[in-house]
């Protein structure tokens, strides 16, 4: 294949397409842990990943050939360890650029890093920091998108596609090299010293916010109102005239 789709500068260009394997993050953590340098930018694309990991341990099931599972290989040594959040919003919001143009209005970021279109979840992401002391060495972000998949199985919850919301086949290809190149723009942002504006743009575009909704976290059920995302990636929830923080698997949306 030409990668003449990938119009950025980096992101793209080495891109390695697998028929099958386990984890394109897998993979390519296994890539940068041999002698022979990995360019930044690198993309591994799978056909058919069948051991995806989530947030959470969760499985993340895909139709071969029907989606997008892949992982890109960024080298954010700008970004200490405090602030390694900031790639997951820059990834994240390069997935919403990407496909904001087909469906205008409905698409959200849920925190802390999937792609919602109303209620349901399009896709995921799961990003990988190797840190070299208080700085990041290397970031895998693994992405799975769910494109031209008719049907799901009981066992993933709230999934859609894109093909399921705008009834039409997408290349994939060309969708990943969107990602991709929306993806760079992000975070040669955040290289540019641009962190307050990707932060803010992640917040404008968030699943919930200033909305009353349905929370679980110790085993609690309560009504909550997102109100920020902190620096570091801890999601602020407003409830019964209090603000606290929760970390990444401290809390539920009870949305399904």
């Amino acid at each position: 294949m030409q990668n003449n789709i990938f119009s950025g500068l980096f992101v793209g260009q080495n891109l390695v397409t697998l028929k099958q394997v386990d984890s394109t993050n897998t993979y390519l953590k296994d890539m940068l842990s041999k002698s022979k340098p990995v360019p930044e930018g690198t993309v591994i694309m799978a056909e058919d990943q069948f051991a995806g990991r989530g947030q959470r341990e969760n499985t993340w099931h895909t139709e071969p050939g029907k989606n997008l599972t892949f992982s890109i290989l960024l080298k954010p040594s700008f970004v200490d360890a405090q602030g390694q959040y900031d790639v997951t919003r820059a990834a994240s919001l390069g997935v919403y650029d990407a496909l904001q143009p087909l469906f205008g209005g409905g698409l959200k970021i849920k925190w802390p890093n999937d792609i919602y279109y109303g209620d349901k979840k399009l896709g995921g992401m799961l990003i990988e920091n190797i840190l070299q002391g208080s700085q990041i060495k290397a970031s895998i972000v693994g992405i799975g998108l769910n494109v031209n998949q008719d049907n799901f199985t009981d066992n993933t919850g709230n999934a859609t596609s894109i093909k399921q919301i705008l009834h039409r086949d997408y290349e994939l290809k060309n969708i990943l090299a969107q990602i991709c190149n929306h993806i760079e723009g992000y975070y040669l942002q955040l290289k540019a010293g641009r962190t307050d504006f990707v932060r803010n743009t992640y917040l404008s575009r968030l699943y919930w916010l200033n909305e009353a909704k349905p929370f679980r976290s110790n085993g609690q059920t309560f009504t909550g109102t997102i109100n920020n995302v902190t620096d570091n990636g801890l999601l602020v929830v407003e409830h019964e005239g209090k603000v606290e923080t929760f970390n990444f698997k401290e809390i539920e949306f009870l949305n399904k």
